[in-house]
């Protein structure tokens, strides 16, 4: 009944959808086995992609060639780019979806790949020979033979549904969990541990009063999150969201539940995300708070629905539904389902190599939620990374690794397999040194070419990009020679409480002031205007971008040439750690179990100090 396969992938969450179709488009025979065909790419909690930092990665998945950024345009019924009062290293898009059209869009890209096979059935047990992972075996008995096999299992590795306390088996609501591959793996010498998620009551729509909340709208201008030419929404035709807060009635009443708790009773023992905490660990942790904010979410276009976004909790029922009546507009509310938490099992990362295959099973690779990260987008950016190594495996090639100072996603990797995690791990810009460089603006700039010469990014793409570098240095071109004389610039900078100029300036010059935007430039000087007309807005931004920030650039830029020599320092495989006693044991410790390639990934070790990295470089003769 089943060939061998190339790549087989476990799971068709956000990871093994993207593992799938990566490992597939680079030309592997991919088998996507899942529990239920009905479920793929399920958004199993908040309907929305993106966000702070989140939205950098999926415009670096789609730079690459993933999917989740043409899914994200195709699916959305709101647009919003966040921090745009701040510098362009922290603007980070992020949509609201249409929950059933996500998932039906993400089927219908996968059932188009020609590559990609399917397979609805639950994995128990990897097959392995000689320390290689050589396929899997199913609940149904198959033994599938594949030179790689990809791991997303999600939260359904031994998962336990909290409610109060009523207790369930379950990978998600009304969904069973998946047994046999954490005892196995355990027994064959990995490490595993449990973690906690939750997710909020859904609410019937009809049965708030949106009028006691505040509205939060879309965008005027909707870029989306792909660098193709995506067919997305009008701005006039997105669904608002609303924004509404807790108040001390409504904590006084989840304070009631606190005795039926899972979580304060002790039976969740995995650890919860500590940036997405439940309402009653923020009411707990924050008590001198008189209000939590509530973000109040449609699901989609077609349902009434609503996700109540901060209001995740595994408090009893009846403590939700009451406590819920107090908050402003929700006086009335009918709920469809309550909150629960989630425990699973997850393995510690830093059992992984840069390429998300584990140190002890060749040809095995691990990506999501089963290496402790938490959300969409750092779950399908491993499985991005996963199954284009798993597709080189298979194939005898060098395997595809971002450094820190390539990419978010590089960030995240290294940050998981270099310090581990022991509580769900999220991705903010603050854990990426380089953030200047590492834009959502120009993920295609930075990965596209690399990416077209591994086989994944497709020829549309890497001439759109050639393209827009081309348009850029034009455009940059124009704005060092073009002139401004004062009689003409200086209405302009007066309006906006700027300096006048008593001698022609370049474009450029004027742009590098503060609150001065090349839009605002252009719509202001006509002459201008009309030198710049044929490019397009994206290059436009990049160009402006380049121009004003040129010297912060620069200046990471020569940091990151000062980090890549301890990068190119390479560690010998194997390397006796616990024979250099001028090592602190800690050091030795951490070293010998994470054995780095070389001595800036040992640097970022957990626990190895500069004055080890010292002595490691006086030991090689560096």
């Amino acid at each position: 009944m089943f060939s061998q396969y190339d790549v087989i992938v476990v799971g068709a969450g956000h990871a093994g959808c993207e593992a799938a179709a990566a490992a597939a488009n680079m030309g592997s025979q991919v088998l996507l086995v899942t529990m239920n065909m009905q479920t793929i790419a399920q958004m199993s909690c908040n309907p929305a992609m993106g966000g702070i930092a989140k939205g950098q990665i999926v415009r670096e998945i789609d730079a690459l060639g993933g999917y989740s950024g043409i899914v994200s345009d195709k699916s959305m019924i709101q647009f919003r780019m966040l921090n745009r009062s701040k510098g362009p290293a922290m603007w980070s898009p992020r949509t609201q979806n249409d929950r059933m059209l996500f998932a039906t869009t993400w089927r219908e890209m996968l059932e188009q790949t020609p590559n990609v096979h399917f397979y609805q059935d639950m994995v128990k047990a990897v097959i392995v020979e000689n320390n290689q992972c050589k396929g899997v075996i199913t609940g149904l008995g198959h033994h599938i033979r594949a030179k790689a096999v990809v791991i997303t299992s999600g939260t359904f590795l031994n998962g336990i549904i909290h409610i109060g306390e009523k207790q369930l088996g379950g990978g998600r609501m009304a969904e069973k969990a998946a047994e046999g591959i954490t005892e196995q793996l355990v027994s064959l010498g990995f490490t595993a541990d449990r973690l906690k998620t939750g997710t909020p009551p859904r609410i019937d729509g009809r049965s708030l009063d949106y009028t006691k909340m505040e509205v939060q709208e879309g965008d005027e201008t909707i870029s989306g999150f792909s660098f193709l030419p995506i067919q997305t929404i009008k701005p006039e035709e997105q669904r608002h969201c609303w924004i509404t807060y807790t108040n001390e009635q409504v904590h006084d009443i989840l304070k009631t539940g606190f005795d039926k708790s899972p979580m304060y009773q002790g039976r969740i023992q995995g650890t919860g995300p500590r940036y997405c905490p439940s309402i009653e660990d923020k009411i707990n942790r924050f008590a001198d708070r008189e209000r939590h904010q509530l973000f109040v979410e449609p699901e989609g276009w077609n349902t009434v629905e609503i996700y109540v976004n901060g209001f995740s909790s595994s408090l009893p029922e009846e403590v939700q539904y009451k406590a819920l009546t107090q908050v402003p507009g929700f006086e009335h509310c009918r709920m469809f389902r309550p909150g629960y938490a989630i425990e699973y099992d997850y393995f510690p990362p830093t059992q992984l190599t840069h390429t998300l295959e584990t140190k002890l099973l060749a040809n095995l690779f691990f990506a999501g939620q089963i290496n402790g990260t938490t959300g969409y987008e750092e779950a399908a950016c491993q499985g991005l990374m996963a199954g284009i190594n798993a597709h080189l495996n298979a194939h005898h090639a060098e395997a595809f690794i971002l450094s820190r100072s390539e990419a978010y996603i590089g960030v995240l990797i290294d940050d998981l397999i270099n310090k581990g995690t022991d509580e769900p791990y999220r991705m903010f810009t603050s854990r990426a040194e380089f953030r200047t460089l590492l834009r959502q603006d120009n993920a295609d700039l930075r990965l596209t070419e690399k990416s077209y010469a591994i086989g994944l990014a497709g020829e549309n793409r890497m001439s759109r990009v050639g393209q827009k570098k081309e348009h850029i240095s034009l455009i940059v071109n124009e704005l060092n020679t073009f002139g401004l004389e004062p009689d003409h610039a200086n209405p302009f900078l007066e309006s906006l409480g700027s300096s006048t100029i008593s001698e022609k300036q370049k474009a450029s010059k004027i742009l590098l002031r503060p609150n001065i935007g090349l839009p605002q430039m252009m719509e202001a000087l006509p002459d201008l205007r009309l030198r710049l007309s044929d490019y397009d807005a994206e290059s436009l931004e990049q160009a402006a971008i380049q121009l004003k920030y040129q010297t912060y650039i620069d200046k990471e830029s020569e940091l990151v040439q000062k980090m890549a020599l301890l990068e190119n320092l390479s560690i010998p495989l194997g390397f006796d750690y616990m024979s250099l006693g001028a090592l602190s044991m800690e050091a030795r410790q951490k070293l010998k179990i994470i054995q780095p390639r070389t001595l800036g990934q040992a640097s970022r070790i957990s626990g190895v100090n500069p004055s080890d990295v010292q002595v490691l470089m006086v030991f090689m003769g560096r």
